[in-house]
C-alpha cells in the first residue's frame, strides 16, 4: 500500500501526516507532494525524514494506491488526470468535484458505501461546515425524517488556512501594540470583530460557503432536505461552531434525540447545562468527534429540535475525514 499527499505543507497536509502516524495507518510508503515552492521541504513521518517532491505531469502515481489531495480546487483539477490515470484513488479535500455526478462526495458516518461507486477514481471531501453537520443530522435522520436544517455557523480563522489563522494572530499582536491590524486574508479586521460573509457572495443574496451547506447536504443525505445556512466567521484559531434546529416529519422528543446522538458513530454529547458543560472550541481542538450539546426543543416548532455543535474543522473537517475514506476503502477491498 503506498499512499501520496498532495499540498503535504499546508494546514491540511500537515494534518494528514500528524493522524496517518496517529492512527497507524496501514501502509508501506507515504510518498509528499507539493508545489515548485514546497518542493524539496523536509518532514519526518514515524521517525523518518521524508522530502516534499513537486506535483508535475508525469508518472509519479503509477504505483500509488490512494493520493489525499489538499492543494487547492485549481490545482486538483489540473492533476486529476495525472494523480488518477493509473489507477490511483484521489481523495480530494477541494470543491473542485464535490457537486459532479459522478464522484462521491462522502462522510463515512453517513454514506461510507457511496465510495464503491467512483466512475473517474476521484471521491471528494465535503466543505468542512457541512461534514460536521450532517455527521450530527444523520443521527436525527435515523429517528425521523428531516424536512428542514436552520443553521448558523461560527468558523474559526483556520477555515482560511494557515495563512487566515496567521493573520487573527498577527492581528491580536498588533492591536496590543497600539498599531493598525494588517488586513490581508479576510475582507475585514477579524481580531475583535466577526464577519457574517464566509466565501463570495452568489446572485441569490448566499455566500458560496451556505450554498455548498444546502447543496452538498443533499447529495451526501440522498435527500430533498431543505437548508437555510448563515455562515459566519468568529476570531478563534481553530474548531467550527454551529447552531442547528431541524423540522423532522414527526416530532423527536429531547431525550429521543440524546439517545440517538449517543449511539451514532462519530459524535460525543456534552450537554450538562446545570454544570455549565457544552460543546467549545477552546477545549476541542485536536479531537476527532464531532461534539453535540444545548440539546433543546425548538420553541417555534413542534416538530422542531435545536442543539449546538463543535468540531475540529482542520480534523474532521478536512484531513481526518479524508483518511477514514481511506480506511473504509482499504477494509472492504476496494483499492487495488
Amino acid at each position: 500500500m503506498r499512499v501520496a499527499i498532495v499540498g503535504a505543507s499546508g494546514a491540511v497536509g500537515q494534518e494528514f501526516l500528524n493522524i496517518l502516524e496517529k492512527r497507524d495507518f496501514p501502509m508501506d510508503e507515504l510518498v509528499l507532494f507539493g508545489s515548485s515552492r514546497s518542493a524539496g521541504k523536509k518532514y519526518t513521518f514515524k521517525g523518518k525524514e521524508l522530502v516534499v517532491k513537486e506535483l508535475q505531469h508525469n508518472d509519479d502515481f503509477k504505483d500509488i494506491d490512494i493520493a489525499l489531495t489538499s492543494a487547492g480546487a485549481s490545482t486538483s483539477k489540473e492533476f486529476a488526470e495525472t494523480i488518477t490515470r493509473h489507477g490511483t484513488v484521489m481523495i480530494d479535500n477541494s470543491s473542485a468535484f464535490r457537486l459532479d455526478d459522478d464522484v462521491p462526495l462522502v462522510v463515512p458516518e453517513v454514506n461510507a458505501t457511496d465510495c464503491a461507486n467512483r466512475p473517474r477514481n476521484i471521491i471528494a471531501n465535503p466543505n468542512c461546515t457541512t461534514i460536521q453537520m450532517v455527521v450530527a443530522l444523520k443521527a436525527i435522520e435515523d429517528v425521523s425524517h428531516i424536512r428542514r436544517v436552520h443553521v448558523a455557523t461560527y468558523q474559526a480563522a483556520s477555515g482560511a488556512g494557515a495563512t487566515g489563522m496567521a493573520e487573527l494572530e498577527e492581528q491580536f499582536r498588533q492591536i496590543v501594540k497600539g498599531e493598525k491590524p494588517t488586513v490581508q486574508k479576510f475582507v475585514h479586521q477579524l481580531a475583535m470583530n466577526i464577519i457574517p460573509h464566509v466565501d463570495v457572495f452568489t446572485e441569490n443574496g448566499y455566500t458560496k460557503e451556505e450554498m455548498k451547506m444546502f447543496n452538498e447536504t443533499r447529495k451526501i443525505m440522498h435527500s430533498d432536505v431543505q437548508v437555510s445556512a448563515m455562515c459566519v466567521r468568529i476570531p478563534i484559531l481553530r474548531a467550527h461552531s454551529e447552531a442547528i434546529w431541524v423540522e423532522t416529519e414527526r416530532p423527536v422528543s429531547v431525550e429521543e434525540a440524546r439517545e440517538a446522538f449517543n449511539k451514532a458513530t462519530g459524535i460525543k454529547v456534552l450537554d450538562d447545562p446545570d454544570n455549565n458543560e457544552y460543546p467549545m472550541p477552546l477545549y476541542l481542538s485536536g479531537e476527532d468527534e464531532v461534539y453535540v450539546g444545548r440539546i433543546r426543543a425548538d420553541l417555534a416548532n413542534p416538530n422542531g429540535l435545536t442543539f449546538w455543535a463543535v468540531a475540529d474543522q482542520i480534523r474532521k473537517g478536512a484531513a481526518l475525514n479524508a483518511i477514514q475514506i481511506a480506511e473504509y476503502m482499504i477494509k472492504e477491498g476496494l483499492v487495488r
